[in-house]
């Protein structure tokens, strides 16, 4: 299993809430959808961050395949442009 991690800053102007709330809408049910996509969560963040990301993957194919799944891709479109900052990191577990 590959556990997938990503913080996000918003960009200035931004309504942090509303826009959390598009990306956990557009992201979360993804699940069961997309191939070897276990698990999505999306939080409001602090101390720095305005959204966490976490997520679970079968390996690490199936999270290479998510990035470029037409469903993903489809998904961004809807909250590309509120983001700034990104910082991710994946291990396995």
């Amino acid at each position: 299993m590959v556990k997938h991690i990503v913080l996000y800053t918003l960009k200035e102007g931004v309504d942090k809430d509303q826009a959390v709330a598009i990306v956990k809408e557009q992201l979360e049910p993804l699940v069961g959808k997309i191939p070897g996509l276990l698990k999505m969560e999306i939080r409001r963040a602090y101390n720095g961050m305005d959204y966490a990301l976490y997520s679970e993957f079968e390996s690490a194919e199936a999270l290479t395949n998510y990035a470029g799944h037409p469903l993903h891709l489809a998904a961004k479109e809807h909250f590309w442009n509120f983001l700034d900052k990104r910082v991710a990191a994946d291990y396995e577990a």
